[in-house]
């Protein structure tokens, strides 16, 4: 049974539903919370954490920046990704970086216990439908969708603009400035193949990433 779990998501509706879950499953359990990276990295670095369930979504760095910097200082804490993003988008990028699982926030609560009981055991985590989902793409031979061929920063730009943010809101959010994120969607439009934001959202939706 875990013994402490470092929640890290910048809505505290959020945190407190997760805390409220994991306390009446396991009862006694310690708790701690961080709304950001550097929060993140406190934590982590003033406690020891059975578990990191964390946000993809945190302003600036992101949860996939969060999990790259925990691979490069070697960080042993197992860490859980949570979002709502589309599943296999999100859930291969974040497994790759090192994540020892993915779960939708749309998911029941039981499937929220059942991962962090996984994820301690030192196994990886991800739900059956996500499973389902993993294997069609392993089995798939076709060539890769335009948005799989954009780096992490570029994927997080896309997400961004197809939410409807503008690029100031974008440079806030990811602590970038304007032209740096106008350098990432100018990459962005020539890797899709794309003429505007519009073709971006269209694209996005369609695909089911936002």
């Amino acid at each position: 049974m875990p013994n402490s779990i470092l929640v890290a998501d910048d809505h505290s509706a959020i945190r407190i539903g997760v805390k409220q879950i994991c306390a009446n499953e396991f009862p006694g359990m310690r708790f701690g919370e961080a709304v950001n990276y550097a929060e993140v990295f406190q934590q982590l670095k003033n406690e020891q954490w059975d578990i990191l369930i964390l946000d993809i979504d945190l302003p600036g760095r992101n949860g996939l920046d969060i999990l790259k910097q925990i691979k490069a200082d070697k960080i042993r804490t197992p860490v859980l990704m949570f979002s709502f993003h589309s599943e296999e988008q999100i859930a291969v990028r974040a497994l790759k970086l090192g994540a020892a699982g993915y779960l939708s926030k749309d998911a029941a609560d039981l499937e929220l216990v059942k991962a962090v009981r996984r994820v301690i055991d030192g196994k990886k985590y991800v739900s059956p439908a996500l499973s389902e989902k993993l294997l069609d793409l392993l089995d798939d031979t076709s060539d890769k969708e335009p948005h799989e061929l954009l780096s992490d920063r570029e994927y997080q730009t896309l997400l961004l603009i197809a939410s409807g943010k503008t690029v100031s809101e974008i440079a806030d959010s990811l602590c970038l400035s304007k032209p740096t994120v106008s350098t990432y969607r100018a990459r962005i439009l020539e890797k899709m193949r794309m003429k505007n934001n519009a073709e971006l959202t269209t694209y996005a939706i369609t695909q089911k990433l936002v």
